[in-house]
């Protein structure tokens, strides 16, 4: 189905960025590469063979990510640079794939929130951790620190292998609604007030930790910040039911 102009995904595109007022953004700039290993909870997921979306390890056998990643995915756990191999990764094959059931990318990413069960668990250790998930559906309050990580493009049309990353700060609701008024209660918006440092092609279904928690999936924005991300608390509920605790 085609997408509307205005709707961007963050990953899932094939094709280079255009050139366009509301192209995908096809740079982070003020990001810098992670720590090696600092993210052990990221996932690297290969997706139909041909693009690759992030995600994150909730449980030693879930992960979650974005439903316009949706796909036959291969996950990694325990990357740096997903390119090479590295004594550190974990390879695991998806068992079955929970899509949320309204999820709708008809005009915006609405329910933009899929879990992957792992045919295997996954090794802890201190190169692959899970993350935790809020703990109440309260609202992520304006203004929280927070970072987003992932191994989409650093450059135009320039891929890097290692997981890079920027600073993100929640805004508000009122704020957010502005660039976006499709947003809902299962959106949040967040941006560098400082400088343009944003997600970008690749980053799709990584997510948004703040205060070491995962309130966000990297969901979509146009060519500036802010980027919309899927509100984790909202979906509580279904997450909890889905993964049976």
């Amino acid at each position: 189905m085609e997408r509307p102009q205005r709707l961007l995904l963050l990953l899932s595109l094939l094709s280079y960025p255009s050139t366009h007022a509301g192209a995908l953004r096809s740079q982070i700039v003020g990001g810098h590469e992670a720590m090696p290993h600092s993210r052990p909870y990221m996932a690297a997921l290969k997706v139909s063979s041909r693009f690759y979306c992030g995600g994150f390890l909730v449980a030693p056998d879930w992960v979650m990510t974005a439903a316009h990643c949706m796909g036959d995915i291969s996950v990694i756990l325990g990357a740096h640079n997903y390119h090479i191999p590295e004594a550190s990764q974990q390879m695991f094959a998806v068992e079955s794939y929970h899509l949320h059931p309204e999820y709708n990318a008809n005009y915006a990413l609405y329910n933009d929130i899929l879990l992957l069960k792992l045919r295997h668990k996954a090794q802890l250790n201190k190169y692959v951790q899970v993350i935790p998930l809020p703990k109440s559906s309260s609202d992520l309050p304006a203004d929280t620190k927070c970072i987003v990580s992932g191994w989409g493009l650093i450059d135009q049309e320039v891929p890097t292998y290692k997981l890079f990353e920027t600073n993100a700060t929640a805004l508000s609701r009122r704020k957010c609604l502005l660039f976006y008024p499709e947003l809902t209660d299962g959106m949040v918006c967040a941006a560098s007030y400082h400088k343009l440092s944003d997600v970008s092609h690749g980053d799709s279904g990584g997510p948004l930790v703040c205060n070491g928690v995962a309130q966000g999936i990297v969901s979509y924005g146009f060519h500036f910040p802010p980027s919309v991300y899927t509100r984790i608390a909202h979906y509580l509920p279904w997450i909890q039911k889905t993964m049976g605790q």
